[in-house]
């Protein structure tokens, strides 16, 4: 029958072992990291991450300007390559009037089989060159949720390789005291010199 006493590393006993202590205290040190550390590395990297991205998305939305566009040609028509796919983006001829009163033309990316005479909502720059539109709220969110998770875990995995290191350190210095304890007991229990 096997008795477990819970901590027995804390106790003062004349058997405890100083790598004991180390290694219960170390225990205590990787769960507050596992339970607290991580999860706020993790928070801090999302909430971080979400500051940076909603303000370089409003500096964009202040530099670009958002037009309506008109679809200059059909945009040729692709099948899915998969049951149930989503259908290809081409890019494609549209005109669009710029904020100066001039026509200008671009090309922009279009939604397969998108026919000629359609609307369509672009983004240009100062120059009036179409760029790509600003992130929305909801790709900004995704990405600090992304970012938040990757910390977490990477914070979690540096803990978990920690904690193999020192547990392997702590049990070779322990095998190291042992050979040492028996080197100067096994000679009087077998009555052996050295």
């Amino acid at each position: 029958m096997r008795i477990r006493v819970r901590g027995w590393r804390w106790r003062r006993n004349p058997l405890r072992r100083r790598s004991d202590v180390v290694e219960a205290w170390w225990a205590l040190a990787v769960g507050v990291l596992l339970f607290v550390g991580a999860p706020l590395a993790g928070a801090g990297a999302a909430w971080w991450t979400y500051d940076g991205t909603r303000e370089h998305a409003a500096a964009q939305r202040a530099a670009q300007h958002h037009v309506r566009a008109v679809l200059v040609e059909d945009a040729p028509t692709a099948v899915p390559t998969t049951p149930g796919g989503s259908l290809r983006s081409f890019r494609a001829p549209v005109r669009w009037t710029g904020s100066d009163g001039t026509v200008r033309t671009g090309l922009a990316r279009v939604p397969s089989g998108t026919r000629a005479g359609t609307r369509l909502d672009v983004w240009t720059d100062a120059r009036g060159a179409i760029v790509r539109p600003p992130s929305s709220i909801e790709v900004i969110r995704q990405r600090a949720l992304a970012i938040g998770v990757f910390t977490t875990a990477g914070a979690v995995f540096v803990v978990f390789v920690a904690h193999l290191c020192v547990r392997r350190a702590l049990g070779r210095r322990r095998l190291v005291q042992w050979e040492r304890d028996w080197a100067r007991t096994e000679p009087e229990w077998t009555r052996r010199t050295a």
